[in-house]
């Protein structure tokens, strides 16, 4: 490889998760000297069929955080999915690149999936120049950290990198101890939305003549994708996400802790903080959104529990989630310990279940590209345990369906906690639930067509048949597991024509899901 001329130009790439002033690969760039790439590209918004909402939010993004540079006198080429030129491929785009620029060498910041990290370590040797990928330190945890707290231990549990990252932080600490002497509050924060409170609103963001020209776009290029753009109301610059995060500490944190697993009909948002975007594609840093809710616990305008719920979320569960994706790649995709092979169910994407609650949480999917963890895990995510559905096929519609979703993020969350498809990696148990859950955390089951007191007969509740079945069917894997044993001991008990007519429902109800288009 020839020796790389220091008068050249270093080409910084920038994703377009990567939308952060203080990304890696930008850390030492020379105005007068370096040229930043960005580039849309179709590959990035079909190898799973995204939101429409989705994909208008990152190009929305990518353009505004390439006009911040440009005010700042850097040189940014940028390639708009449009262009006749495009090669619709981040390789092919890097390549064009490097003809027109011919840079000293490439630097990038690691990207968030596999699939891309394999793409970029093959351009060295395709380039002919020196390609460096360094560490995105935008996250609280370094890949390296993960790796020395994972290594030789049997389980992987969150709940104990979630203190090591307490201690590591300073995050709601008093000293060696955690604040209120409990690391986790976790059993104040399951209540049900009482009847006559009303969330507020999250605030809107007008779209501006950036944002206006790419759902134009992505209306015109992906007409055939799920999802609304009507809906779209998502924060496209880092001015825009700090508000949205003020928004979120000042009006809905402090009932955030009690209500975080409620359900409510017409309720899409309650008191969730919607910042998992702006965090996901570089708009805000874990570290400030973590700050803004201890700073308000300390200034007692927030309880502990609502404040210790949102940060173990974001310090716990998503730098978690992040380290075991990479620790575990490339084979966590493959996981199925359950032998699961149903078909996703085409209303997954009609919202035509009958299941009041499914239907719910899918069409807010549609128009919103959004549903909150309870949706995710214990509605969508339930019924795709219960069903048996191939995990592949649920974690791509995860991955297509919301705004929020990077595989490094829906891979694990999929596999591991909504489907117990990797064996227990990451939680000790299934979160299989018959509809009692469901009645009991919302309010969707009252206008239901199905009964949610029944579980066998005309209108019997899906949930309630296919829990039991589910349990029937892996009764042999989950013997030794401790927190299986409630309901192993309760089908031990239940009567043999019970169980044999329940068992006998879910046949016949998925044999129905199954054969639909």
């Amino acid at each position: 490889m020839p020796r790389p001329d220091p008068e050249s130009p270093c080409l910084r790439l920038v994703l377009g998760d990567q939308c952060s002033a203080s990304l890696s690969a930008l850390e030492d760039l020379d105005p007068a000297r370096d040229v930043v790439l960005m580039m849309e590209v179709r590959g990035e918004c079909t190898y799973v069929p995204h939101h429409p909402q989705k994909i208008a939010l990152i190009l929305s993004a990518m353009r505004h955080f390439a006009r911040a540079l440009e005010s700042r006198g850097v040189r940014v080429d940028y390639i708009r999915l449009d262009d006749p030129a495009n090669t619709q491929g981040f390789s092919g785009e890097v390549a064009r690149a490097v003809a027109r620029h011919k840079p000293a060498r490439l630097i990038a910041t690691e990207p968030g999936e596999w699939r891309v990290r394999q793409e970029m370590e093959g351009w060295e040797a395709a380039l002919g120049l020196p390609v460096e990928i360094r560490d995105d330190t935008r996250f609280l945890a370094d890949l390296g950290f993960f790796r020395r707290w994972a290594q030789g231990k049997k389980q992987l549990r969150m709940e104990f990198f979630y203190r090591e990252m307490r201690r590591a932080t300073g995050f709601l600490m008093q000293g060696s101890e955690p604040e209120g002497g409990a690391w986790n509050y976790d059993a104040e924060n399951r209540k049900p939305l009482p009847k006559g409170l009303v969330p507020p609103a999250p605030p809107r963001f007008a779209p501006d003549g950036i944002t206006q020209e790419v759902t134009a776009l992505v209306a015109r290029e992906f007409p055939a994708h799920f999802g609304s753009l009507s809906g779209f109301n998502w924060p496209v610059t880092a001015a825009e996400a700090r508000r949205a995060l003020d928004s979120f500490i000042t009006e809905r944190l402090p009932r955030f802790g009690d209500y975080q697993d409620a359900l409510a009909e017409g309720e899409a948002t309650l008191f969730h903080s919607l910042v998992s975007t702006s965090l996901n594609i570089g708009l805000l840093l874990p570290r400030e959104v973590c700050a803004a809710a201890e700073a308000a616990y300390r200034a007692g305008r927030v309880p502990l529990n609502a404040a210790e719920g949102f940060i173990r979320q974001v310090l716990g569960w998503r730098e978690y989630v992040r380290g075991l994706y990479w620790f575990k790649m490339p084979g966590y995709g493959a996981t199925n310990s359950l032998g699961a092979h149903r078909p996703l169910p085409g209303f997954y994407w009609r919202g035509d279940s009958g299941m009041r609650c499914m239907d719910a949480a899918i069409g807010q999917t549609r128009d919103l590209a959004y549903a909150h963890h309870i949706q995710r895990l214990m509605v969508t995510g339930n019924f795709a345990l219960l069903a048996g559905i191939d995990p592949l096929q649920v974690q791509e519609w995860y991955l297509a369906v919301y705004a929020d979703a990077f595989e490094w993020v829906e891979l694990p969350n999929t596999h591991g906690m909504a489907l117990h498809a990797d064996g227990g990696v990451m939680a000790s148990k299934p979160y299989a639930a018959s509809g009692a859950y469901i009645n009991r955390m919302g309010n969707h089951c009252a206008r239901c067509r199905y009964d949610v007191k029944r579980a066998t007969g005309e209108g019997a509740c899906p949930f309630n048949f296919l829990y039991w079945d589910f349990i029937a069917r892996h009764a042999e894997d989950f013997a030794t597991n401790p927190r299986m044993a409630m309901p192993l001991n309760g089908l031990r008990k239940m009567a043999p024509e019970k169980l044999a007519a329940m068992r006998v429902e879910a046949g016949k109800f998925l044999e129905r899901t199954s054969s639909l288009p």
